[in-house]
């Protein structure tokens, strides 16, 4: 089924235009990014790496990393949820063992360093609160 260019308003025009234009954006940064990384490893290890080669790398990740998104937009709905957690994106690298303990072990660090916050205890109904012998005591919801 085709989308008729005349139905679709301006204001729809506008926002698919923008939504292009940021997810360009964000591509280029990216881009960016991955070139100025294997750059500095390839000048770090003593290698050279062509331009080309580099651009190309830079957009297979970027593709890896869309495609990353997706699972775990998919994972964390199965789940029931409406944010991912690290146990998504640790389940989203099962593939690759190696990746997969990385992860692991930095999701132990980070909770590691986290407060520990005290547990919450459960109510211990005091003497004036329990029910009279025979009736059962229905807390309010």
């Amino acid at each position: 089924m085709e989308v008729d260019e005349d139905n679709r308003s301006d204001f729809e025009k506008e926002e698919e235009e923008e939504d292009d234009s940021v997810s360009d954006l964000l591509r280029d940064r990216f881009r960016l990014s991955a070139i100025s990384i294997a750059e500095s490893e390839a000048k770090r290890s003593g290698m050279e790496i062509s331009p080309p080669i580099v651009a190309c790398i830079a957009d297979l990740a970027f593709k890896y990393i869309g495609q990353l998104a997706k699972d775990l937009e998919l994972f964390a709905h199965h789940a029931g949820r409406k944010s991912v957690t690290m146990t998504d994106v640790i389940v989203s690298a099962h593939r690759n063992e190696h990746l997969a303990a990385s992860l692991r072990a930095y999701s132990d660090e980070l909770k590691a360093k986290e407060p520990q916050s005290e547990r919450k205890r459960k109510k211990v109904p005091r003497k004036e609160d329990k029910g009279i012998d025979g009736m059962v005591n229905i807390p309010d919801l």
